[in-house]
């Protein structure tokens, strides 16, 4: 019996499909590290801490009255004002069709935390600029503790960093683990200060130029003091006016100290990321939900400076 003529296409697989699934790139988080955390915030959603401001100085005249003044008082409140979740399913058709059912499946619960987890970072990186003033100095003790940066179509300078710096000296942060928080526009910015490209003449920065600004999320040395790391969820898209400087495509780079009882950002979360499921007989469809509530705010001004750059603006 003859057969009919076979061709290489009959014997070939044109198409193959792999047994993995293709997942996007995710970028470090560093946000909640840097919270001043509540614990003692049991029950409600409003906490109430109060505030009392220094006493005063007078000048004493023999046999006159002595001045009495009252200590200035305030009170700081903070809310558990984040109620957030995120949801998905998978149909009982699409179980029973899929080759990839069961990778897809898998992911459900770790993606939705990955999402609440960058709703937060977003939301404690966002708190230092939401909880200044915009378009103003943010001034104490005589240095400005919001700026627009110094370089040319406002880039960062090392200048930025001194005066960061400055800023925190005279509002007596103690200057220790000093922390910058930067765009990778900065860094790149950074990377390209044609005075740091020589070793020779710039021996402090040898590690920076033999090794590379960042080594993962860290610089590979400090600038200035202050150990800088690079996040992709810092505000951004800011337009503002700052002391006659304007910028209309910033974004929030942020210097503070990350010493634990004077951390710039104050925050608790009364539910932990909670995952429930269950099977929707009407629609036909497992559904997957992870809820959480939280709460972060802006809590010590004095130990926080906003650098704002152009993130359009890479290179000097």
């Amino acid at each position: 019996m003859a057969f009919a003529t076979q061709t290489n296409e009959h014997l070939i697989r044109s198409n193959l499909w792999t047994n993995q699934l293709k997942d996007v790139l995710y970028a470090d988080l560093m946000g909640w590290k840097y919270v001043k955390t509540l614990t003692d915030f049991p029950d409600g959603d409003t906490f109430n801490m109060p505030s009392i401001g220094q006493a005063e100085v007078s000048n004493y005249v023999e046999n006159t009255p002595v001045k009495y003044t009252a200590l200035d008082t305030g009170n700081f409140t903070f809310s558990i004002d984040q109620y957030i979740h995120s949801g998905t399913y998978i149909t009982e058709k699409m179980k029973q069709d899929s080759f990839y059912m069961n990778e897809l499946v898998s992911t459900f619960v770790p993606k939705q935390a990955r999402a609440i987890q960058e709703h937060m970072e977003t939301k404690i990186l966002a708190a230092i600029p939401d909880g200044q003033t915009a378009s103003s100095l943010n001034t104490i003790n005589g240095a400005h503790h919001r700026f627009v940066a110094s370089g040319t179509n406002q880039i960062i300078t090392l200048n930025d960093f001194a005066r960061a710096l400055f800023a925190l000296k005279k509002a007596n942060v103690p200057q220790q683990n000093l922390v910058a928080i930067v765009d990778p526009s900065v860094e790149a910015t950074i990377n390209q200060i044609t005075n740091l490209t020589n070793v020779s003449n710039n021996p402090r920065w040898e590690g920076i130029i033999a090794d590379g600004i960042a080594s993962d999320m860290k610089f590979a040395k400090n600038i200035y003091g202050f150990d800088v790391y690079v996040s992709n969820h810092l505000k951004s898209g800011m337009s503002e006016t700052i002391n006659s400087v304007s910028v209309t495509n910033g974004v929030a780079n942020l210097f503070f100290a990350a010493v634990p009882d004077l951390l710039p950002v104050i925050g608790a979360v009364r539910q932990p990321p909670k995952v429930d499921s269950e099977y929707n007989k009407d629609f036909q469809r497992e559904e997957y939900v992870t809820t959480c509530r939280y709460g972060v705010k802006f809590f010590r001004p004095e130990n926080a400076v906003t650098v704002i750059t152009d993130n359009s603006r890479v290179y000097s």
